[in-house]
């Protein structure tokens, strides 16, 4: 997702249909007897145009939660019930669009194309500006990040780097995420949402507010 997301903004800057550097993607899971861990996961995502409002990640994530929010009553008040897929108040516009019935939320996440090198604007000037060296850059030399939160209270921040030395994934998770996995392991990412310098621990603190939201609303509906 966070590499199709690199590549589409990539594609579109500086047209009229220009990327913004952020997308969010919501998780589901429903069962499937073909499936090796017996379920299959199912991705949705939204990735929005260019402009000031989805520029600033916080921001973005308390305009969605008030979104949600308010979609929520606003289905409420005429006996409807309001999902992030739509069909009314879709908070998506990607990915996996149609669910099984029996899908359910398992998480959320964020994709962003800011990174500890720079903003995504700054990083989408470098490629397209002569280097004094000669050297060619391109889309997939660029950093980005990922951060979700699960239901089961998983959180996992992904620091994508192309460059990084073999055998180095970037992912980080306050749980484990192997099926099978010494319990006498230290788990230095335990706490993983409170890492980090201010800002990302505000990213954590406004996705958890989204995440909480989604899930106190549509795991009320599977337990009616």
């Amino acid at each position: 997702m966070n590499g199709g997301h690199l590549l589409a903004a990539d594609e579109r800057y500086g047209t009229r249909e220009a990327l913004g550097p952020h997308a969010v993607m919501l998780f589901f899971a429903a069962p499937s007897s073909t499936e090796p861990h017996g379920f299959r996961l199912h991705t949705a995502y939204r990735m929005f145009l260019a402009a000031p409002e989805s520029e600033h990640l916080v921001a973005l994530l308390a305009d969605l939660t008030a979104i949600a929010t308010d979609n929520i009553a606003h289905a409420r008040s005429l006996g409807r019930w309001w999902h992030p897929l739509g069909p009314e108040r879709s908070m998506v516009n990607g990915g996996d669009m149609t669910l099984p019935a029996d899908a359910v939320y398992v998480g959320v996440g964020i994709s962003t194309l800011d990174s500890v090198d720079g903003s995504w604007q700054q990083l989408a000037r470098t490629l397209r500006s002569p280097s004094g060296t000669g050297s060619v850059r391109s889309a997939f030399d660029l950093k980005s990040e990922c951060y979700a939160l699960l239901v089961d209270g998983t959180a996992i921040k992904v620091d994508r780097d192309p460059h990084a030395r073999i055998g180095s994934s970037g992912v980080r998770s306050s749980k484990p995420l192997e099926a099978r996995w010494d319990r006498h392991w230290h788990n230095p990412h335990h706490d993983l949402t409170t890492q980090g310098d201010a800002d990302t621990r505000q990213v954590w603190h406004h996705l958890d507010t989204l995440h909480e939201v989604l899930t106190a609303h549509l795991h009320r509906k599977r337990s009616q």
